[in-house]
């Protein structure tokens, strides 16, 4: 019984997959985005790649003297 159980379990653990139609308005709210104050983000990825003398791939450019 415990060997036919631990056989079947693993086959289980990919059986919901997705996200439900009446879960979408919880996960859509500005709380659950990944990046809530994109504002901030873009000034911070300016100055990192302004003092890192890297593309970002963001439309950022510099040459490490911070005057994009």
């Amino acid at each position: 019984m415990l060997l036919a159980l631990s056989a079947i379990a693993p086959l289980t653990g990919c059986a919901s997959l997705g996200t439900k139609p009446w879960d979408r308005d919880l996960l859509a709210t500005k709380a659950m985005a990944l990046n809530t104050h994109p504002h901030i983000t873009a000034a911070d990825d300016h100055i990192y790649f302004s003092k890192e003398g890297s593309t970002g791939g963001r439309g950022f450019e510099g040459g490490g003297c911070g005057c994009n």
